[in-house]
């Protein structure tokens, strides 16, 4: 089994992630941020994978720690559980339609970390989750998990819409990428750091 258990605390925040790449969709999310834990929820749900995130973070400050953290420990979960990468698809396309919102997303298990981020949210804040944290969200998972990622709203109204259309379309793009089409590492180089 693809499976991954990990801890993280400072003296901002504690999170704790387990995940198994080869589960349905089931999730526990409890990071005391309600619109962050309705994301998490759909991204697993698409993504095919069981999740489950528990965070304590220094929220009278603020979402960001909180946030940040739980990308940059789902990500390092994310590298441990895909291992050697033999096997994989390695890649994954997502365009998904949110209503009146069109968000795509392509990734590559690659190794090599990137982020291209393009969303233009006109509200500060979804329910307690301030939407700059997206980006920080994604940023932190992204360099921690190796994975060479490219989301883009490329048109919507309606703010909710938005973000679920990216994490929606991150689950999709990542359940392409994880489907197990052999034994060998899917790269000329023999391997993928």
């Amino acid at each position: 089994m693809r499976e991954a258990s990990l801890s993280r605390e400072s003296s901002e925040s504690r999170i704790e992630v387990n995940l198994n790449l080869d589960g349905t969709g089931k999730s526990k999310i409890a990071t005391g941020v309600g619109f962050f834990d309705h994301m998490l929820t759909l991204f697993a749900f698409n993504a095919k994978i069981d999740l489950s995130v528990e965070a304590k973070g220094d929220l009278e400050v603020d979402d960001h720690h909180t946030v940040e953290d739980v990308g940059i420990v789902l990500g390092q979960a994310l590298r441990d559980a895909f291992g050697q990468k033999k096997g994989i698809a390695r890649y994954g396309f997502s365009l998904l339609p949110m209503d009146e919102a069109l968000g795509r997303v392509v990734l590559d298990i690659s190794g090599r970390p990137f982020l291209v981020f393009k969303a233009e949210f006109t509200k500060e804040k979804l329910g307690d989750l301030s939407t700059e944290m997206i980006a920080e969200f994604f940023r932190g998972l992204s360099v921690w998990a190796g994975l060479t990622l490219h989301m883009e709203i490329i048109y919507g109204a309606n703010n909710h819409h938005m973000a679920e259309a990216l994490f929606k379309g991150f689950g999709q793009a990542l359940y392409q990428a994880k489907i197990e089409t052999g034994s060998l590492v899917p790269s000329t180089k023999g391997v993928i750091d």
